[in-house]
């Protein structure tokens, strides 16, 4: 636990979902409904701080999230990243991507290509709802095998 860290010190977004060693949060990124981050829970700065154990069970998490992203959202493309440059703690980025969102086909850290669209958006919004429960669903099976 780092005082300084801010994914330590807060959930770093709506908790979906609770593991004793990671978590799952739906980011609060209104251009970019969707967007979710796989957090583990010590801080931790890379992924070879983690035994191979944990890294797979991180792993298995993260590709859990797209699988409920990719069927609730219905996406073009789904980016997976994990950076960590502005805040050093093992965290993963899983965020549906749409060929008219505001970044398309540049990364969501990139400069903007174009508005948001409201109209767009909207319909996108609608599904959270259903990807909080996909999500939950898709990790159980992650659980069991914790």
């Amino acid at each position: 636990m780092s005082a300084t860290c801010e994914l330590c010190a807060g959930d770093g977004g709506e908790l979906l979902w609770q593991h004793p060693s990671l978590r799952v949060v739906l980011v609060d990124e209104p251009d970019y409904p969707g967007f979710c981050r796989v957090i583990w829970n010590s801080h931790v700065k890379e992924m070879t701080d983690l035994s191979p154990s944990e890294r797979t069970l991180l792993t298995d998490a993260v590709w859990a999230v797209e699988t409920a992203l990719r069927e609730t959202m219905r996406p073009e493309k789904i980016n997976v990243a994990t950076l960590g440059n502005m805040t050093p703690h093992v965290h993963w980025h899983v965020i549906p991507r749409y060929p008219d969102d505001r970044h398309f086909p540049s990364p969501v850290w990139a400069a903007p290509q174009r508005a948001a669209d409201p109209a767009a958006l909207q319909p996108r919004r609608t599904r959270l709802e259903q990807l909080r429960q996909s999500v939950r669903l898709q990790l159980q099976a992650v659980a069991t095998l914790a």
